[in-house]
């Protein structure tokens, strides 16, 4: 099993930011969402890494490709 590491950053002004490493596709979002709520649940911001994005991207392709009997 991959390690998986959160990383909560807080600023001065109480602005936070959360890092997720360790995590394939979307799954940082359902690792962080406890997290989330308890930093008080509003998200200004939310930015995928690129390899979260290909992957989400490669599995909306073959549902796609499903859907379309290929």
């Amino acid at each position: 099993m991959e390690l998986q590491e959160v990383e909560v950053f807080i600023a001065p002004d109480g602005t936070t930011r959360i890092e997720v490493r360790g995590v394939a596709g979307a799954g940082c979002l359902d690792l962080t969402e406890d997290l989330e709520k308890a930093l008080g649940g509003q998200v200004v911001e939310r930015e995928l890494t690129a390899e979260a994005q290909e992957l989400i991207q490669e599995r909306v392709d073959e549902r796609l490709r499903r859907s379309q009997g290929s």
